[in-house]
């Protein structure tokens, strides 16, 4: 998949749990789980936004695009 979630990248500089990421965006666990995993079809701009605030960071920290090898 071209798009890589960094989510993981952002709690590790944080040293923050994925439950209390969770928490303080307002998503289960479970779901935060399927955006680190990349398996999420699409992400809303409020989750997204709401990420940002947590993380104090910008989307292109959380989202990266990545060619594929057919480009």
């Amino acid at each position: 998949m071209p798009i890589v979630v960094r989510i993981d990248v952002e709690l590790a500089k944080r040293k923050m749990s994925v439950g209390e990421f969770a928490e303080r965006v307002g998503l289960t666990p479970a779901n935060v789980a399927v955006l680190k995993n990349g398996r999420a079809k699409a992400v809303r701009f409020s989750t997204l936004e709401s990420m940002c605030r947590v993380l104090q960071c910008q989307p292109g920290d959380l989202l990266e695009w990545v060619p594929d090898g057919d480009e």
